[in-house]
């Protein structure tokens, strides 16, 4: 049985991305709660390069911050949750174009402002939220996006 879900593993590996807790989970379900099998396939895995942290956190970095718009500080703590170690997030954000996720956050920032009333103090606190729950509080550039984006 744990060849059969190691044959798996790879395979859906092989497809997408995954981070070593999540295949940890995977197999553990797989296995019906056996962690030291569990644990066997992981360890495979990481071992023939099909499970590797830092490429997963990169891919999630740079997919996060460019097409939905997350900070560093949003992209750090789902990583964070999902078990992988500071260092390996700290390479990964180091990753994303500092110029491409503000102009993604403005962006965001400007599509929200358009459905919200004309007057400014109304635009404010909505958009500083944006920014806050996407993550983007260690942004340099939070001040000028909200100035740029009140009309």
């Amino acid at each position: 049985m744990e060849k059969k879900v190691l044959e798996s593993l790879q395979r859906r590996c092989a497809r997408a991305e995954y981070c070593s807790s999540d295949i940890y989970r995977k197999a553990l379900k797989a296995m019906d709660g056996d962690a030291e099998a569990a644990a066997r396939i992981t360890a495979s895995l990481v071992k023939d390069r099909f499970v590797d942290d830092l490429r997963y956190a990169s891919a999630f970095a740079r997919e996060k911050a460019s097409l939905q718009g997350w900070g560093a500080v949003k992209i750090r703590f789902m990583l964070r949750g999902k078990g992988i170690d500071e260092a390996t997030v700290g390479q990964a954000l180091g990753e994303i174009d500092p110029a491409k996720a503000s102009a993604k956050l403005e962006k965001v920032v400007r599509e929200k402002n358009r459905t919200l009333a004309e007057t400014q103090a109304e635009q404010i606190r909505p958009g500083q939220g944006i920014l806050l729950r996407r993550g983007g509080e260690g942004s340099p550039d939070i001040g000028r996006i909200i100035i740029i984006c009140i009309p």
